[in-house]
């Protein structure tokens, strides 16, 4: 068997971080007539890096497999758009953004985020490989075309476009296997004194809360900030500054700029360095241990299904996100114990969920089942979905959350 090699630094990857076993792809949706044929499951063995320290999975899947037709449309989350909303006000406030300026998004999906600069006048530019959500924001009045970032695209796309005074990548640098050429891009797309924003989860939060369901095919990398540098530094950029985000469970917003441009990084910079050190994660023996706490959860969320079963209780889902269906395939879980699932997205509505084949319905399914229990599997948006979901205690319904730790509310 050959040895993986580390995407940043090239160094074999002999050391596992979590193992998961297999799993097909989170978001292959099935139609109904596909639910005879046979379904690719790959593996889901997570490693890390002895050198670098960079948590990653080998890219099992191109990118290309996953994201040029995808199923996930950001708008479809309130909190997410609004989320999106206060940092464009913030920027345009911040950056001095006007009509002669340019925003440049990457992986810019429906347009969610940059609609917001397009409303109060400013340029934009989305830069998003799905063809299918590209359209859906070109529709909206959002400059969109379709690429893969990489170091030519993004020098092609700076020459034909100009280069931009802010460039964000929100939830798309732990997306791409090349990570050395996507910095590159990005260091090509940004001006010389232009800033660079990067959200994404952080590896601290997700071993700290147990959030081993962020971890799919999709995801090739679980950084730190520590290892998001490194990254960076691939292509002469230089974290200035740092914010602790609640989204997506805990996440970081590294601000980053040319090394010329750069000055000395924010204080931020260094505590969150800190509480990495703190937790272990500039060893390779501090990431020991997440396995055992993975086991915990998947014993806790089967007994909790074997038990309602037994007593006769019905149990449905709310939500079909990608973290959904490594919990669901991880775990063994069909629709012996969950029954259904209901999802917002129209897209996803009449399908049936990956590998598990849980059939995926309208949330009004829920009103009129009545079900017992509602497990919900985007945890990460709990205070959204709880207030959605609040008509369920009318006939005595609780809302389940499998992760950090099992919770029946």
């Amino acid at each position: 068997m050959t040895v993986a090699e580390c995407r940043l630094c090239t160094t074999a990857l002999t050391e596992t971080f979590v193992d998961l076993g297999m799993s097909p792809l989170c978001e292959s949706y099935l139609p109904a007539e596909r639910l005879d044929s046979a379904e690719t499951f790959y593996p889901l063995h997570v490693r890390i890096c002895p050198s670098c320290l960079l948590v990653q999975l080998p890219a099992y899947v191109p990118g290309e497999d996953i994201f040029s037709d995808y199923a996930y449309f950001s708008s479809f989350s309130d909190s997410w758009v609004a989320h999106a909303r206060r940092y464009a006000d913030t920027m345009i406030d911040t950056l001095g953004l006007g009509p002669d300026s340019l925003v440049t998004e990457v992986a810019s999906n429906d347009g969610y985020l940059l609609q917001h600069f397009v409303a109060r006048g400013v340029p934009v530019l989305g830069v998003e490989p799905a063809a299918n959500i590209a359209e859906v924001a070109n529709a909206k009045g959002v400059r969109t075309r379709v690429h893969f970032l990489g170091a030519q695209t993004g020098a092609a796309l700076a020459a034909e476009y100009g280069r931009a005074d802010l460039v964000a990548g929100n939830n798309v640098y732990a997306h791409v296997p090349d990570l050395v050429g996507f910095t590159a891009g990005l260091a090509a797309l940004v001006k010389p004194d232009g800033l660079i924003t990067l959200e994404f989860p952080h590896l601290l939060r997700l071993i700290e809360r147990r959030q081993y369901d962020t971890i799919y095919h999709e995801h090739y990398q679980y950084l730190s900030l520590l290892t998001a540098q490194r990254a960076l530094a691939t292509a002469g950029l230089v974290a200035v500054d740092v914010e602790e985000l609640s989204t997506h469970g805990g996440s970081l917003r590294v601000h980053a700029r040319h090394a010329a441009a750069a000055g000395e990084p924010s204080s931020n910079v260094k505590s969150v360095l800190e509480a990495e050190a703190e937790a272990g994660l500039h060893t390779v023996d501090g990431h020991r241990g997440f396995a055992e706490a993975v086991f915990d959860i998947k014993r806790d969320l089967v007994e909790f299904l074997l038990d309602a079963r037994a007593q006769g209780k019905r149990v449905v889902g709310y939500g079909a996100p990608g973290k959904g269906n490594t919990l669901l395939n991880h775990c063994g879980i069909r629709s012996d114990l969950l029954e259904y699932t209901v999802d917002r997205s129209t897209y996803k509505q009449g399908l049936f969920l990956p590998g598990t084949h849980i059939p995926i319905h309208a949330p009004e399914r829920i009103a009129q089942d009545r079900p017992d229990y509602v497990l919900v599997l985007p945890w990460n948006l709990r205070t959204e979905i709880s207030q959605q979901l609040s008509y369920v205690r009318e006939w005595g319904g609780r809302l389940v959350f499998p992760i950090p730790a099992l919770e029946v509310v």
